[in-house]
């Protein structure tokens, strides 16, 4: 066994709901994560927030206005923590890589007691927003400032301007890598959805509690409007909401001497970092992510486990592809949940912090039954990859690794990226592709993502107009990705994808 003073534990979580029925009395986000943490104190048995002296903090959107919040937060806990710090990013995987350093303060006897909390107030902004300009932004185009600046101009003419509209890319990639047909695919889509809305069901944290059928999920309707293809409502994160949550970590010494009886408490295992290029139109494909499947597969083997040893995961879930993917690397099986809190439809999708909520959930399974679980969390562009393990078990001896970032592997592991070619004209083939929609529901316009035959890499529109275009994108009756066509220079300076003729 390690000394006891170096192995890191969670003695405490904490999250809120906040959905009072007029939002305009709301909490903000700093409130949010005062509430979160407060309640993983009492926890914790109470007495933990005076001696942080480590906060971290999920960057939030909601309320920009208030600059920076550690200090602010501090001040409200009556704490003077010697490390704080905020993410400078609104990632999907900020809790776990806030929750890995954490643990790795408390191993290499750098603090003593952390903590880290998220919290977003989207619900209330929206609503002080509507009154304010007559209008409310959307959650989506809030989660829009998430992302990166390459070709952003030349992204944005074709409508690749946040997470939403690019992460089908992946999705309609993947299909047609695994042999799927569009209805099988969607099969699939809906029966990891439908169970993760039976979990948030059964979840008192989660934010919708109403358990979804396949068909409910998949098909389009009034209330469940198309988004991007093959995207429904129902199937994206759902960021319009008021949560928070937070964690603490402290020493398996300092957790026994505080009187945190041991079958509360939950080990930090080890976990890997690994990202994707920052430009999505720089990657060497959309079926599959090297640095997702790094992460998944070498945070198995330094904690020494086989999915099998899994008793849950929490695999990110902004939109099927994620989980998809992530399954497809574990060998997770379809009929077992890939979540313990929900996930981001039904669970919440509070921008930055959903994990945070997983690690709360996670914890609390593990304190029930079971041994093992793994927490994956995903952001960006399906960008940024943070696996961890949480135990119940002590970790074995040895020195931790001494950094959780396994770039290099991922980048060897990356086949070589095509160049891209922003006015490129003539004979190609379709890689991936969406269709955007309006809100009521019409198609917006196609997007291909094309190769041509030398292999560069191009975008080009299908126009609304060209309904049979459209139609063959999203009708299932034939396989879009790897179909021949041309580019040509339209109106405006788009470039039109013309489908070669059957």
């Amino acid at each position: 066994m390690k000394d006891a003073n170096r192995i890191p534990v969670i003695v405490g979580v904490g999250q809120i709901n906040d959905r009072p029925e007029d939002p305009l009395r709301g909490l903000d986000s700093l409130g949010l994560m005062e509430a979160a943490l407060r309640a993983a104190d009492a926890d914790a048995g109470g007495g933990w927030l005076s001696r942080l002296d480590s906060l971290a903090v999920v960057d939030q959107l909601s309320f920009r206005q208030m600059g920076p919040l550690p200090l602010a937060l501090a001040e409200r806990l009556g704490a003077r923590p010697r490390f704080h710090e905020q993410t400078a990013e609104a990632n999907g995987d900020s809790p776990v890589r806030l929750l890995h350093e954490a643990a790795n303060r408390i191993a290499s006897g750098e603090a003593e007691v952390a903590a880290v909390v998220g919290g977003e107030a989207l619900r209330t902004a929206a609503r002080r927003a509507a009154l304010a300009a007559g209008d409310a932004p959307s959650a989506h185009n809030a989660a829009s400032t998430i992302g990166v600046q390459a070709h952003a101009a030349y992204r944005r003419r074709y409508g690749l301007n946040s997470p939403v509209d690019v992460y089908p890319l992946y999705e309609n990639a993947g299909r047609a890598a695994y042999g799927q047909t569009l209805a099988e695919a969607q099969r699939e889509s809906g029966e990891i959805w439908s169970r993760f809305s039976q979990v948030a069901a059964g979840n008192p944290g989660a934010w919708i509690r109403e358990p979804l059928s396949v068909e409910e999920i998949v098909t389009p309707s009034p209330s469940n409007r198309p988004i991007a293809f093959p995207y429904c409502k129902r199937m994206v994160a759902n960021s319009a909401v008021n949560q928070g949550a937070g964690f603490l970590v402290t020493s398996l010494a300092k957790a026994l001497a505080h009187g945190v009886p041991e079958d509360r408490l939950v080990y930090v295992g080890r976990g890997v970092a690994a990202h994707e290029p920052e430009d999505f139109l720089a990657r060497d494909g959309y079926a599959r992510s090297p640095s997702m499947a790094v992460s998944l597969r070498r945070t198995l083997e330094l904690n020494g486990l086989t999915v099998d040893s899994l008793d849950f995961v929490e695999l990110y879930s902004c939109f099927p592809c994620v989980p998809k993917m992530a399954r497809r690397v574990l060998g997770w099986p379809l009929e077992r949940p890939a979540t313990v809190f929900g996930g981001l439809t039904f669970g919440g999708g509070p921008i930055a912090n959903y994990m945070s909520h997983a690690v709360v959930s996670m914890v609390q399974r593990l304190r029930e039954q079971g041994r093992h679980g793994l927490l994956f969390g995903n952001g960006g562009f399906a960008t940024h990859n943070h696996s961890l393990v949480l135990t119940r078990e002590p970790p074995p001896a040895g020195t931790l690794p001494p950094s959780f970032e396994h770039q290099a592997e991922a980048d060897a592991a990356r086949g070589p990226v095509p160049p891209f070619v922003e006015d490129f004209t003539g004979p190609g083939h379709i890689e991936t592709y969406t269709v955007l929609y309006e809100r009521d529901g019409s198609p917006r316009f196609g997007v291909i993502v094309g190769r041509g035959a030398s292999g560069e890499r191009f975008l080009a529109k299908v126009p609304a107009r060209d309904a049979a275009g459209i139609d063959f994108l999203c009708d299932g009756k034939e396989e879009p990705v790897g179909s021949e066509g041309h580019a040509v220079a339209g109106p405006g300076g788009d470039i039109l994808w013309h489908r070669a003729s059957s």
